[in-house]
């Protein structure tokens, strides 16, 4: 069988369809896959051969050798779908889904990026110290329960932001996104804010903002400028209010950032940065799985093209 790459990602995925079709264009075979057909619509079988393992994927349409597989997409699979069992049974049948058949995939060559490196950078508090450990200027920052420190913070800093860590969340089964909001220091005089862990920024004077996809060593940058208020503060909240114009990249904020690639241990990320009016560039958030179809669309920029060429070697 010639060589094909894996993409895992749920069955409703634009962003995977245009890689798929690029993949197609370049004759290369895709074996497209989501774990939440893992039991009922996929099985895996292995056999551990000497110090190898003989692994096959087989879904009702077709089967896939691990060893066969030249590249692997990670994007957004869905988690793993057991039949009806006790709450108990089903928390040991995920733990073993997770291991088993998950540490099998693990072993695949040339993930794009490996899930375990996904899950690590994922971490804001990572992300920040890593990047001023690469030479990238970030934000002054506090992480806190506090309301108390959170209070000194924003009266010592001046005009501060709340971001949340992870977004979006689920509310009566729809999606919902928490925007980064501005706060002031009377705002934290709030008991809540001991609930659970926030992160407090410097709020930025922005010229614009830059959405940076990192491909290997390429580097796509989009400058992204608001037209709107609520787009000044996150953009994402008002898409409509956006211009978008490629853009390059100074040598220092390339150099830190391919360093902060490469500690990580990605190969792909959607990085974005403010600028200020002097020009300087802050990072703000790294996204070792974002979108970048959209800022394809807007700009031409050929991302998807690169992404193909990783997965397959060329």
């Amino acid at each position: 069988m010639p060589p094909t790459v894996l993409i895992l990602t749920e069955r409703l995925d634009p962003t995977a369809d245009l890689v798929v079709t690029a993949l197609a264009d370049r004759g290369v075979a895709v074996f497209r896959v989501d774990t939440a057909d893992f039991p009922a619509l996929l099985t895996v079988t292995a056999e551990l051969d000497g110090d190898h393992w003989r692994s096959e994927l087989r879904s009702p349409f077709r089967s896939l050798a691990i060893a066969d597989v030249c590249g692997a997409y990670y994007r957004r699979p869905s988690a793993f779908t057991f039949p009806a069992m006790s709450t108990a049974d089903r928390q040991w049948a995920e733990l073993e889904a997770r291991i088993g058949f998950g540490g099998l995939l693990a072993l695949v060559p040339n993930w794009l990026n490996h899930p375990s490196r996904i899950g690590y950078a994922e971490y804001k508090p990572v992300q920040l110290a890593t990047a001023g450990q690469a030479g990238l200027s970030v934000p002054r920052t506090l992480i806190t329960n506090d309301p108390d420190d959170a209070q000194r913070f924003a009266r010592e800093i001046g005009p501060v932001v709340y971001k949340p860590f992870s977004s979006p969340v689920e509310r009566d089964g729809r999606r919902m996104f928490v925007y980064t909001s501005p706060v002031e220091a009377g705002d934290l005089a709030d008991e809540s804010i001991r609930h659970t862990a926030h992160l407090f920024q410097e709020h930025l004077d922005k010229a614009y903002e830059v959405r940076l996809t990192v491909v290997d060593e390429q580097l796509f940058a989009a400058a992204l400028t608001a037209r709107s208020a609520a787009a000044t503060i996150d953009w994402r909240s008002d898409y409509d209010a956006i211009e978008y114009t490629v853009t390059t990249v100074p040598d220092r904020v390339r150099t830190g950032l391919l360093r902060m690639m490469r500690q990580l241990h990605l190969r792909f990320a959607a990085v974005d940065f403010a600028v200020t009016p002097a020009g300087e560039w802050y990072f703000l958030d790294l996204n070792p799985n974002g979108q970048w179809a959209w800022i394809e669309h807007e700009t031409g920029l050929p991302i998807c093209a690169a992404i193909a060429a990783a997965l397959t070697g060329d």
